[in-house]
Order: structure tokens, then C-alpha cells, then sequence
């Protein structure tokens, strides 16, 4: 038997030892490559912990949008509820207004009217007396005031109109005892 039929028959050629020699070799340096890998801990903690802070900062950046999702939601709803709260406040003061108005007796809207009067012209006299004695400075502050004033008319009118209602009544229940 030659060499070629000894081949075919199964035993292998050198060359083949020699790649199947090289195949083993590098099986074995990647399992000893493996092997070294899971002995060396301190390189898998590493690997552990970059993994652990990847998923925390990944974690904390989708905490922190939602955060700030629900506080603009919780922002908008409560600038909505301020909003009703004052147009009902609002709502609720022009109903009180008018219901003083309504129940207030003739003579003291009358009286009431009588004492604006009487202090438009007491305020009118003070002003005139004002203006001849005072500095300019001090006559400027004191214009800007009138001006507050008379834009906050009618408040002061109504807020008037109590006292005086308050002070009636008052008056009236301390001579029925």
C-alpha cells in the first residue's frame, strides 16, 4: 500500500495533524482565555458596576421626565383652580355688594350719600388749603393719592355705605336696651 491509499483509508496526512493541531491550540487558548475571564473578579465587578450605573442614570433621566411632566400638569391645574377660586370670589363680592345695597334702608342711603358729599366738599376745602400751604413735592404725592382714590370709588362708596349701616344698626340696638 502506498501513502495516498493509507489517507483514504483514515489515518491523516501531516498536514492535517498540523491544522488539527492549530484548531486545538486555539480552542484551548479561547477557553483558557474564558476561564481566566471568570476567575478575574475584580475586572467583572468593574464590568457590573458600569452596567449598574448605565441602567441608574438611565432610570434616573426618565424619573426626572416624568417629573417634570406631572409638575407642569400639576402647575396648569392649579393656576386653572386659581382662576375659578377668583372668578367665583369675584362673583360672590358683587353678590354681597348688592344684597347690602338691597337691604339698606332708604334713609341711610340717603345719609350715606349726604356724608360723600359733605366729604367731597370737605376733601375740596382741604385741597384748596392744601395747595396754597403746601410744597409743590408734597402737592404731587398728594395729587397721585386723589387720583388712587377716585379710581377706587366705588369701593370706597360701598365700604363707606357699611360703616355707616354698621354704625346705625348699632346705635339702633343700643336704644332698644
Amino acid at each position: 500500500m502506498n501513502d495516498e491509499s493509507q489517507n483514504k483509508m483514515g489515518t491523516p496526512t501531516p498536514e492535517e495533524l498540523r491544522e488539527q493541531v492549530e484548531r486545538t491550540r486555539d480552542e484551548l487558548g479561547q477557553t483558557v482565555e474564558a476561564l481566566a475571564a471568570k476567575a478575574d473578579i475584580k475586572a467583572q465587578a468593574k464590568e457590573k458596576t458600569a452596567a449598574v450605573k448605565e441602567q441608574a442614570a438611565e432610570k434616573a433621566a426618565v424619573v426626572k421626565e416624568q417629573a417634570a411632566e406631572k409638575t407642569a400638569v400639576v402647575r396648569e391645574q392649579a393656576a386653572e383652580k386659581a382662576a375659578a377660586a377668583s372668578g367665583q370670589i369675584r362673583e360672590k363680592s358683587e353678590q354681597a355688594a348688592q344684597l347690602v345695597k338691597d337691604r339698606t334702608p332708604d334713609a341711610v342711603l340717603e345719609k350715606t350719600a349726604q356724608a360723600a358729599a359733605q366729604v367731597r366738599e370737605s376733601a375740596a376745602q382741604a385741597k384748596r388749603y392744601a395747595a396754597e400751604k403746601t410744597p409743590d413735592p408734597l402737592l404731587e404725592k398728594a395729587d397721585r393719592a386723589a387720583t388712587a382714590a377716585r379710581a377706587n370709588r366705588t369701593p370706597l362708596i360701598a365700604g363707606g355705605a357699611l360703616l355707616v349701616a354698621y354704625l346705625l344698626i348699632r346705635r339702633s340696638r343700643g336704644r332698644n336696651r
